[in-house]
């Protein structure tokens, strides 16, 4: 006879074992799963609340590396890395402050470099336990341009 409970529980006979276990008020096993349960339920808590900010971070990597792109096939910082941070601020969703090494027309072969910062907050319990932290990349290219 097959049966889920425990082999001296479905034999015949088992009655005086069903009556000992019952009597037996240990449960230390119980209060070992039950403290097991909760450290793995926190543990994924924090995961869910701190994976978008490596998101965010990565998210903000890519966005420098693609306006010094930019920066590099034009030749200079002006409009067209305006338009690229535009384009790239609706597409990560993400308003970092962009700052510049330098402005206007880049000649051949000199470097340009953009720093980005934002802040991303990490609440842990909804604004309870909220605290910002900041995020900053930073990527750097040569003009591929040559200015007469």
């Amino acid at each position: 006879m097959w049966c889920w409970k425990p082999l001296a529980i479905c034999s015949k006979g088992g009655g005086e074992t069903v009556k000992r276990l019952l009597k037996d008020k240990r449960g230390e096993g119980f209060v070992d799963v039950c403290v097991l349960v909760l450290a793995i339920a926190m543990v994924l808590a924090l995961v869910v609340r701190i994976a978008p900010v490596f998101v965010a971070k990565q998210n903000l990597d890519v966005f420098a590396d693609e306006l010094v792109r930019t920066a590099e096939i034009n030749g200079q910082v002006g409009s067209a890395t305006s338009a690229k941070a535009a384009d790239l601020r609706d597409q990560t969703g993400l308003d970092p402050n962009i700052s510049w090494s330098d402005t206007g027309k880049i000649q051949l072969g000199n470097e340009v470099e953009v720093t980005l910062t934002t802040t991303v907050n990490i609440g842990l319990f909804g604004e309870f336990a909220s605290f910002p932290v900041t995020l900053t990349a930073k990527a750097s290219g040569t003009s591929e341009v040559y200015w007469k």
